[in-house]
């Protein structure tokens, strides 16, 4: 099925300062400060050129998000809002949901945030795994549609239709290492590496200036596929090694498509999505997946600003361009040729 692509917009974050009013200066201690932290069901890590005290600050506002964005917490507002139908958000979550919404229209709904109740009756959300019958698949499919949920970002908020739920799941964590970031930059900190359950996210470079070296997990077994060379970006997968179970010698993995309310088979069984916003890695990586390599490519094409490696059922691995000098297969890979995407 073909999908209409409209402009990915690439926002991008001014900093600026000048006399009295520049933020502190940038420290790079020579011994980094490292945590983990449970959260938004996933462990955390972070390795942090700065100060001890950073790691508290950063833990305080993962749960200060956690507790906004749960679509599970009864006290969050994304649970008032599926359980009422309405309410007004905080900043960080209209903030959140504004991104969010473009992504899905950008994408053609291949991302779709009102998908909730489907992955919920394939038990990807409760751990109590089974096939929905046809009947209540097309019942819930009926109520999947992003462009019906009314969002005012004037007056952050939101209003669903009947029967309509919506989760941020697929890209609260990419969001939330944008925050992050954004806390330690301010605290001037320039060399940092964020784990968020295996999204994840530098910022700058290596303290000696060198990139850091990042995994790309094998899909069919274990290991590494490859290894990625990146500064100041996001590197964030999608895969159906993630969450899946087995019924009747099936696999049903949990990236499901919102067109067909099953389980994705689009020819790709990992998309790692690389670039300056957790955000957008987070969102892309789960409607890239959902695309196949094709539109995958073609949506690559007409955007730009981010870059990606593919890999598909037939073992084949693919990049984009702009990884040509900056992706290496591992050692372990079990792949040992690499195709390249060029912009046409």
């Amino acid at each position: 099925m073909k999908r209409a692509f409209a402009p990915l917009l690439l926002l991008t974050l001014l900093l600026t300062s000048c006399g009295s009013q520049a933020g502190p200066e940038p420290v790079t201690p020579t011994e980094p400060v490292t945590g983990t932290v449970f959260a938004m069901d996933t462990v955390m890590d972070f390795t942090i050129y700065g100060e001890e005290t950073l790691l508290a600050a950063a833990e305080s506002r993962i749960h200060a998000l956690e507790a906004k964005l749960s679509v599970t917490e009864e006290s969050s507002e994304i649970y008032a809002i599926n359980h009422n139908g309405s309410g007004h958000v905080s900043a960080d979550t209209a903030d959140l949901l504004d991104q969010a919404l473009a992504l899905c229209g950008q994408t053609g709904g291949a991302l779709d945030l009102s998908i909730y109740p489907v992955v919920r009756a394939w038990g990807f959300t409760t751990g109590d795994y089974g096939v929905p019958e046809t009947e209540e698949l097309a019942e819930l499919l009926a109520h999947v549609d992003y462009t019906k949920i009314d969002f005012d970002r004037k007056q952050s908020a939101v209003t669903l239709p009947p029967d309509m739920e919506i989760d941020l799941g697929s890209v609260a964590k990419g969001y939330t290492g944008d925050q992050i970031l954004s806390l330690l930059r301010e605290a001037g900190v320039t060399s940092a590496l964020l784990n968020l359950g295996g999204n994840v996210q530098a910022l700058g470079s290596k303290p000696d200036g060198s990139p850091w070296r990042i995994g790309v997990q094998n899909p069919l077994g274990d290991g590494y596929i490859g290894v990625l060379e990146v500064t100041d970006q996001a590197v964030i997968t999608s895969g159906g090694y993630e969450r899946y179970f087995v019924e009747d010698g099936e696999t049903y993995w949990h990236i499901i498509d919102p067109a067909t309310g099953a389980p994705t088979h689009s020819g790709l069984i990992s998309v790692t999505i690389i670039g300056g916003s957790g955000l957008m890695c987070d969102g892309l990586s789960t409607a890239l997946f959902v695309m196949g390599l094709e539109d995958a490519a073609q949506f690559w094409r007409e955007t730009g600003n981010f870059e990606a490696v593919f890999v598909t059922e037939d073992g084949q691995i693919t990049i984009t361009e702009g990884l040509t000098d900056r992706f290496s297969l591992a050692d372990e890979s079990p792949f040992d040729e690499v195709a390249v995407l060029y912009q046409e």
